[in-house]
């Protein structure tokens, strides 16, 4: 129920790109990706004072960080359902003008299968899913090879703080660079920083190489996800904004899950360099796609006439 409850929260930076203008859809997904990271710092710090309270209460620890949890879900709904006015999809059909108001009235869109037959569609889903199942596999597995060589749980935390600074401070830049350089050189940088990353990342089980090599990591992630992300929404109609938006965000769930089991079974055979090779070839695949389709900074929505 948490992972539905999160699977909805993540669309909201689509909501972000629609009610903006396509130049500056790249900031607006940006800033809602940057909120991740008051919630990747703020969540842990709860989680301690939280089930320090739920056991003087007589209850199990665990009951506390779950208690908080529930009403700041609770608090989010408020806010969107109180304060969430007008409708998004209102402002974006009128920011769309008015052939983006007569295709939204002509019909139900393209199918899925037919938009990702388009290009650039078919690259901004890729990117997402590609550099989700890139960044899965080496973020759940490292901490399991830092424990093999004896580092204490204090190190390994600051290694996943540094790969979540780099998911997510870093969103107004690639935000910024995804208006102003255009969608594909972004997606190609954090495909091209992903690559660094992943044969990085086995050369050394010191400390701060791991560290670097995980915040390189969580950077090419962002610019692979805000750009991928600006970029489908630039291909769609308001007709097929739900749908295919949805659809996406299952393929990425489901590559996340296929990573983070793929890396454990991989290390498990051969090892952690092993697995570094593995993810960099999987960024290079989404690096030569990206490349090879020259996705450009603008692409006009194929519901316009």
């Amino acid at each position: 129920m948490i992972g539905s409850a999160v699977a909805a929260v993540q669309l909201s930076r689509f909501v972000a790109a629609e009610v903006h203008r396509p130049e500056e859809r790249g900031r607006a997904i940006s800033m809602v990706v940057l909120g991740g990271t008051v919630g990747a710092i703020a969540g842990p710090l709860l989680a301690g004072p939280m089930a320090n309270l739920a056991a003087r209460a007589g209850v199990d620890e665990l009951a506390g960080p779950y208690g908080a949890t529930l009403l700041l879900f609770g608090l989010s709904a408020a806010v969107i359902f109180l304060w969430l006015r007008p409708e998004p999809r209102e402002l974006a059909r009128q920011i769309g003008g008015p052939a983006q108001q007569s295709a939204a009235a002509s019909g139900p869109g393209r199918p899925i299968r037919e938009i990702l037959r388009q290009r650039p569609a078919l690259v901004a889903v890729l990117a997402m899913v590609f550099g989700q199942l890139t960044m899965a596999m080496l973020m759940i597995i490292t901490p399991l090879y830092m424990r093999s060589h004896q580092h204490p749980l204090t190190h390994i935390s600051f290694v996943i703080s540094a790969h979540v600074v780099g998911m997510y401070l870093f969103s107004v830049v690639s935000g910024r660079l995804a208006d102003r350089w255009g969608r594909g050189p972004v997606i190609a940088t954090g495909a091209g920083i992903l690559t660094l990353a992943a044969l990085s990342a086995p050369l050394s089980p010191d400390l701060i190489p791991i560290t670097v090599a995980l915040f390189l990591v969580g950077l090419g992630w962002n610019f692979c996800y805000v750009g991928g992300s600006s970029l489908l929404a630039d291909q769609l109609s308001p007709a097929e904004r739900g749908r295919t938006q949805g659809f996406n965000d299952l393929l990425i769930g489901l590559s996340s899950a296929a990573g983070g089991l793929g890396s454990g079974i991989v290390f498990a055979a051969v090892g952690y360099a092993t697995m570094g090779v593995v993810a960099a070839g999987t960024a290079l695949i989404l690096l030569s796609l990206t490349v090879w389709s020259r996705v450009g900074r603008r692409v006009p929505s194929p519901s316009l006439p």
